[in-house]
């Protein structure tokens, strides 16, 4: 991947150095008002947590409104100010993975006549305080709609790597666009809309639900990459095949068939591993946001 052509964001908050701060807004990854993670924690409580499949702490999300079309965000919020992007290599890439983000998304918004909001990115270890509780390393990367950030632990990449075979710098960008494709979920409307339905479905309906949000965030870093190697040709051969690897080694069946030797397909809240390759792809080789839309298909 060509990550050096991207314009390297100034929306990172490198929290690195600090020591990890469990509590600050209740202790033990409790949450409080101002939304709930969303992201690929799972995965990494499925793998070093006791290898527990579940699902991550996050809003039940549904259909687009409008057939897909982009809404006004829903909420307005003050930006931070803005931050000097990491010196060190990795901290760079991130930076410009964001920025080949912001400045697609940007793009899309404002030929639908909105304005992008930026998502802030915080690099972390161990723990760090977030507006929707304790974020831990053990969750994974995650999107916390409460303050529009996304979270990383960059130790989650060597799981990634080693535990997961998933290999590669565009696999790494695919799960930063997959976080920040929550963060679009969120602009869009539909975080509020479908937060009103929690609870009134069954824990059946809600992995389901579940299931389909997960999936169009992988069909939105579709879109990302689409954009961002259409209008900074970052791309290189075998980047598509490390983004289509890492979506299968996350897919909820390889999960589960790694982790307990069998498939319960009712518990699914990803995605299978097929039906998340499936939606990248379809971002990737449309680049549009209706194609996206897997709360109205029957097919996924």
């Amino acid at each position: 991947m060509k990550w050096e052509k991207n314009r390297p964001s100034d929306q990172v908050e490198d929290r690195r150095s600090q020591p990890g701060r469990g509590g600050m807004f209740g202790g033990g990854g409790g949450r409080r008002g101002g939304g709930r993670n969303i992201g690929l924690g799972t995965i990494v409580v499925a793998l070093v947590a006791g290898w527990i499949f579940g699902i991550n702490p996050i809003t039940i999300l549904g259909a687009l409104s409008g057939g897909g079309e982009l809404l006004p965000p829903a909420q307005t919020q003050t930006q931070s100010a803005p931050a000097e992007a990491p010196s060190d290599e990795m901290g760079r890439f991130v930076a410009a993975v964001l920025g080949g983000t912001e400045d697609a998304w940007g793009q899309i918004f404002q030929q639908a006549g909105q304005e992008y909001r930026k998502p802030r990115l915080v690099l972390f270890r161990g723990a760090t305080p977030t507006a929707c509780g304790t974020g831990q390393s053990a969750m994974g990367p995650f999107y916390c709609p409460g303050d529009e950030k996304v979270y990383i632990d960059l130790s989650f990449y060597d799981t990634l790597r080693r535990q997961l075979g998933a290999p590669g710098d565009f696999a790494q960008a695919y799960v930063i666009a997959h976080e920040v494709g929550h963060h679009v979920q969120n602009l869009l409307g539909i975080t509020g809309q479908m937060d009103q339905m929690r609870g009134r479905v069954s824990q059946r309906e809600y992995n389901a639900l579940s299931v389909r949000l997960e999936l169009q965030a992988d069909c939105f870093a579709g879109i990302w990459a689409h954009h961002n190697h259409k209008s900074q040709a970052i791309l290189e051969p075998g980047d598509v095949e490390e983004a289509l690897n890492a979506a299968a080694a996350i897919g909820d069946d390889a999960l589960q068939r790694k982790s307990q030797g069998q498939v319960v397909p009712d518990s699914f809240t990803h995605g299978t591993s097929a039906q998340r390759q499936r939606w990248f792809n379809t971002g990737l080789q449309t680049g549009n946001v209706q194609a996206c839309d897997t709360f109205k298909t029957r097919d996924l």
